[in-house]
């Protein structure tokens, strides 16, 4: 069957579309190397490293109640503990039963004993038990950085109340709080994120001879992934087989019309170069077809990955882990994504609600560190979570349909074997009290609601900044690197939570 020129190139410009290097139209000018300002550019030493090293980020997205994440279940009354948690959400039937909370002792918080929630721990199943994960606090290899969130600098609820400019801007919405989440800017709109900016600044250094992108998302084009000067690459999950994921349509073929085809596409991608818009499309095409060539084989994986969402992404990463000795390739950071938890109902019960999300997370978490063990580099990749926000600790709702609504500071989760597990990790108010815990009180020291019915929206004592400037130097960043990357590092007292080790 005869094809015309725009039926052909509709055919091809969708493959690639739909599965390689993918970025938005408005980074198609700034692809260049000459986007790249000397600021931008890495300070590190200039030899590449010796070692390979990933971050896996994992997006809860919607805003995980890290309320039901983690839960003091101690009695002692000098800090936030069951009895503060259970006054709160338990008339309206949003509490754990103490009973049913995975136990685990925090020594940074004087060996006081908290809780996971039941869903992160081990699930029958035909045929034996899965594992979740945390058993691996006990192991330390799970870790919990507490009352994170979106800052542009450290303030007390005084200063939340008297200067409305501190404030990251347009807070409790899921778009702008989840753009700050992957860009680590809360005091500006921006169009580049975190992991972009890594990759800007690093990878001529770490990966000169990469056959892909330092960035791969499994999860499609996100904010997160885009740089200036970086293009990330975007392929399918683990249901297509990893050298089908960046296959050109109607050029994969031995047949003439095939080998014609694929000569015709080379050539259309050596014309109009001085169009900075067409170059940028051509080297994205000329990316995505030396990408697939790299992954046109691929072992499989040895660990048994359950079939969901994330199990499927987290698959994927680790096929193509699996490869990168073959793809030259000493750094890498991977985004996959896990929706459903804007809980404003049903969190309890349901199949979008945190409870089947929280037990999906776990089971595709520990399979991957499993599998990362199986490859030998369990202490080389690092799996992390963000989430929008937290959710307010006064429920929305009650009983069967009960849920949480929008909040501000929220707990996340590193695991991995480089990571200082089986501990609480986070800052303190800037004025010295508290604890990194938050005060489990409505309308307490770390609430920001006031007025006669407050609902528990945590002030965040510890930034984002922070949180990724501590993956980030694990990752091989300098201290010269971290302003260049996260602009309003300096505003916090330090860079370095301690949750990683170097």
């Amino acid at each position: 069957m005869k094809e015309n020129r725009r039926e052909f190139l509709k055919k091809s410009g969708c493959a690639l579309s739909m599965v390689a290097l993918a970025t938005q139209a408005r980074h198609f000018g700034m692809m260049s190397a000459m986007a790249q300002t000397v600021e931008e550019q890495s300070s590190t030493d200039l030899s590449a490293p010796s070692d390979y090293r990933a971050l896996v980020c994992i997006l809860l997205s919607g805003g995980n109640d890290g309320n039901n994440l983690i839960v003091p279940s101690h009695s002692d009354a000098a800090i936030s503990n069951y009895a503060a948690y259970a006054s709160a959400r338990a008339t309206q039937g949003l509490a754990i039963p103490q009973n049913q909370l995975l136990p685990i002792t925090v020594p940074r918080l004087g060996n006081l004993t908290y809780g996971l929630n039941p869903n992160l721990g081990a699930v029958p199943q035909q045929g034996g038990i899965n594992n979740g994960i945390h058993e691996l606090w006990a192991q330390g290899r799970l870790a919990v950085v507490a009352n994170t969130g979106n800052l542009t600098r450290p303030m007390t609820k005084t200063q939340y109340l008297q200067m409305p400019s501190w404030r990251p801007f347009q807070l409790f919405s899921h778009s702008d709080q989840v753009a700050q989440q992957q860009t680590s800017r809360s005091d500006t709109p921006s169009s580049i994120g975190w992991a972009g900016k890594i990759a800007d600044r690093t990878t001529s250094t770490n990966n000169p001879n990469g056959l892909v992108p330092m960035i791969t998302s499994i999860a499609g084009t996100q904010l997160f992934t885009l740089g200036r000067s970086t293009t990330p690459l975007a392929i399918s999950n683990a249901e297509i087989a990893l050298n089908k994921t960046l296959v050109l349509n109607s050029t994969n073929g031995t047949d003439p019309f095939s080998i014609a085809r694929k000569t015709a596409l080379a050539d259309l991608r050596t014309v109009d170069l001085d169009s900075q818009l067409v170059a940028a499309v051509s080297n994205i095409t000329n990316q995505a077809q030396s990408a697939g060539n790299a992954l046109s084989t691929f072992q499989e994986v040895t660990a048994t990955f359950p079939n969901t969402k994330l199990g499927n992404q987290l698959k994927q990463v680790a096929r193509v882990i699996k490869k990168r000795i073959d793809l030259s390739v000493n750094r890498q950071v991977f985004f996959v994504e896990l929706n459903g938890f804007d809980t404003h109902q049903n969190q309890l019960n349901g199949q979008n609600s945190q409870t089947t999300l929280l037990n999906q997370l776990s089971q595709a978490m520990r399979a991957f560190y499993d599998e990362m063990g199986a490859q030998g580099i369990q202490d080389k990749v690092t799996q992390f979570t963000l989430s929008d926000f937290g959710r307010t600790l006064n429920p929305a709702g009650i009983g069967a349909v009960v849920g949480s609504d929008h909040a501000w500071g929220n707990h996340m989760m590193v695991l991995g074997g480089s990571v200082m597990g089986g501990n609480i990790y986070g800052s303190t108010r800037p004025d010295g009290t508290g604890s990194i815990f938050p005060t489990l009180q409505l309308g307490g020291p770390d609430d920001i609601d006031t007025g006669s019915n407050p609902r528990g929206r945590w002030l965040p004592t510890t930034g984002v900044e922070q949180y990724a400037a501590t993956l980030g130097r694990w990752f091989g960043l300098t201290d010269a690197d971290l302003p260049a990357i996260f602009p309003n590092i300096n505003n916090f007292s330090s860079s370095n939570l301690g949750f990683m080790n170097s």
